[in-house]
């Protein structure tokens, strides 16, 4: 490497360890986005630092007025109007209805609920936050292990990722230049299989230890029918959503203003016919969380287009490429040392600010490796084109970024369900996430030797 690569390799290493240090991602890579191309043209003097600084009178506006992330506010919005609505509520209750009475129905729930409302929400630390305060005192009131009960519900927060309209499966589209349609189209069978297995996680262990869910519940006739009904709407709007993206029917702007004003009018109703649901407050709450995290977002979003300018003008994603193209690696050892490496980083860092940091940087080796941009799926690496290995690569990497949140010993959806459960041990949580973590790592097993799991639907499609 020369000296260039070498100055894009210590930003990179400055980066890590300002995140490290607690420092807000966005402004970390503000920081070593500006300072690294103030090196390297110190380094290199024909890199001029004058004309990189101009770039800062168009770049934020550029980054906050493209039409694709457009739709990233709107899924938002649609989150936390669903939250203050209390539809995480009415999703585990009505669900809760249909599956509570099977033996350790009620863990089955709130993991299916979890993936519902972390689809909408697009925050796992959030959905395992909500849906252990709505699902957690149930789980006891029933005397559910604890394990069982922390556990679930921490997995379960990881789940919401995959699932339309996921606000990561967005902006990672946007980082690789894919269709955010067919990233929709992509993740519902590997979305669906993750909640296959949770459930079957939960059946098998209650199958083998019938004391780890003991108690059933019994609601009378007519909760169960307030359950059911409160289900109902809250189904047929993110179940259209969902069916609509994955099956290309509409694109996602049109699909989140949509699914905005009906969570929205839901919302006024239950409040104007039960008192609980969307009052000018509640609303006007949604609209200023909305606010500060899409600030949030494109401020991160910014970040990483400062970053991205100094990697390029440095050469490192060039070298890595070249080097991963000219040298005797397996692609597939490659391929699984990346994965290893997300998992890793994702004990610390949240997902978008993972996917805005690492797969810029990554997945140009991963092309390489695959054969270039202008592989057939006949001579490629991986067997498939580069548009096949963008869809693939991107549910993988999602799934073990998420991994990274209930990886001991410092999976962040663990401490979030410890917070809201202070009487449990982390031991026990940590426990009762080992089964789930294990059926992660088989899904993503699969879904490596199986890519048409991932590539199917959009194919036919």
């Amino acid at each position: 490497m020369g000296e260039r690569e070498l100055i894009g390799l210590a930003g990179l290493a400055v980066l890590f360890l300002l995140i490290a240090l607690r420092l807000p991602v966005a402004l970390a890579m503000v920081m070593v986005g500006i300072g690294g191309n103030w090196a390297l043209s110190i380094a290199a003097p024909f890199l001029r630092f004058e004309p990189y600084l101009a770039q800062f009178k168009s770049l934020t506006w550029s980054v906050v007025s493209s039409y694709t992330l457009s739709v990233v506010p709107l899924f938002i919005l649609m989150g936390y109007l669903a939250a203050h609505a209390n539809l995480s509520r009415d999703l585990f209750q009505g669900l809760n209805v249909l599956v509570g009475r099977l033996r350790g129905g009620v863990a089955m729930a709130a993991v299916m609920a979890c993936a519902g409302f972390g689809a909408v929400c697009g925050s796992s630390l959030a959905t395992a936050s909500t849906m252990g305060r709505v699902a957690l005192p149930e789980l006891k009131r029933l005397r559910y292990a604890d394990g069982l009960a922390t556990g679930a519900l921490a997995a379960g927060g990881t789940l919401g990722i995959l699932i339309p309209p996921s606000v990561a499966l967005v902006i990672y589209a946007i980082v690789v230049e894919a269709s955010v349609v067919e990233m929709f189209q992509a993740a519902i069978v590997p979305g669906v299989l993750a909640v296959a297995l949770f459930v079957a996680v939960i059946a098998v262990r209650v199958r083998l230890d019938p004391s780890l869910a003991e108690g059933v519940p019994r609601p009378d006739p007519a909760a169960r029918r307030l359950a059911l009904r409160r289900l109902v709407p809250v189904v047929l709007i993110f179940g259209a959503i969902v069916l609509g993206l994955g099956l290309g029917l509409f694109t996602p702007t049109p699909a989140a203003a949509v699914g905005v004003f009906a969570v929205l009018a839901y919302g006024v109703a239950l409040k104007a016919l039960t008192g609980t649901g969307l009052g000018r407050r509640e609303i006007a709450r949604a609209v200023r969380d909305t606010a500060v995290t899409g600030g949030m977002i494109y401020f991160v979003l910014f970040g990483a287009e400062v970053l991205k300018g100094f990697l390029a003008r440095s050469g490192l994603p060039a070298a890595l490429a070249e080097m991963a193209a000219t040298g005797a690696a397996d692609p597939w050892l490659i391929l699984a040392g990346v994965l290893l490496v997300l998992i890793v980083l994702g004990c610390f860092m949240d997902s978008l600010s993972m996917i805005l940091v690492v797969v810029p940087f990554l997945f140009p080796v991963l092309v390489e490796l695959n054969g270039g941009d202008w592989v057939t799926a006949a001579n490629a690496g991986f067997g498939m084109t580069t548009e096949d290995l963008k869809i693939w690569f991107g549910i993988l990497a999602l799934i073990v970024v998420e991994l990274g949140l209930i990886t001991p010993p410092v999976g962040l959806n663990v401490f979030v369900i410890r917070s809201v459960s202070p009487g449990v041990p982390m031991g026990t949580i940590f426990r009762g996430v080992l089964p789930f973590f294990t059926v992660e790592l088989g899904r993503v097993a699969l879904i490596l030797a199986l890519p048409w799991l991932a590539l199917w639907l959009p194919r036919l499609v």
